[in-house]
């Protein structure tokens, strides 16, 4: 048995209560997401609008989370690396790029999960990368990446609310017109 089969199984044997929070626990995941929860609770039997706002909420919050960490770790990295740089300058400020730490070795996949939101982003800019983020991938890798390039956390968080709730949106209206279909 698969997360997914698990998820569905879950959502129809518990409480019509607690479907829907197993619809947001199930956004939280990366692969997922908004979409894949929303898929989930339609077919487990939850209302297609309660399913989709509940992925929505889901994914959002913990994108929210993910975004927070990833620019509050960014900051207290890049603090600790100007003061180191003070402190080696004797107090003037030293050249960034000759005093920049080599960049950490990383795994095949890693990296090429980096270069393909790297080339995303050189092309498309932070609404590109929002928007067209989840056909490259999970919203919370994107979004981490975004806040860990600096970007500011409200413009991360607006956009990947449009990206969210629009592909989130669109899968629920497919999926609902899929299982109409075959009823």
């Amino acid at each position: 048995m698969n997360l997914i089969d698990t998820f569905q199984n879950l959502v129809a044997n518990v409480p019509d209560l607690l479907q829907p929070l197993i619809v947001a626990g199930a956004a939280a995941i990366p692969f997922v997401e908004g979409e894949g929860a929303a898929a989930i609770g339609i077919v487990g039997g939850v209302n297609p609008v309660i399913a989709a706002a509940a992925a929505i909420i889901g994914n959002f919050v913990c994108v929210t989370v993910l975004v927070l960490l990833a620019a509050r770790t960014r900051s207290a990295v890049v603090t600790a690396h100007r003061a180191r740089r003070l402190v080696a300058a004797g107090g003037a400020e030293a050249d960034a790029v000759a005093d920049a730490p080599a960049p950490a070795a990383a795994d095949d996949r890693g990296s090429a999960r980096r270069a393909k939101f790297q080339r995303a982003f050189e092309r498309y800019g932070v609404p590109g990368v929002s928007l067209l983020g989840p056909l490259l991938l999970p919203t919370q890798f994107t979004a981490t990446m975004l806040a860990g390039a600096g970007v500011g956390t409200v413009r991360i968080l607006a956009w990947q609310a449009v990206a969210i709730v629009g592909w989130t949106t669109l899968l629920t209206l497919v999926i609902t017109g899929v299982v109409a279909v075959a009823h």
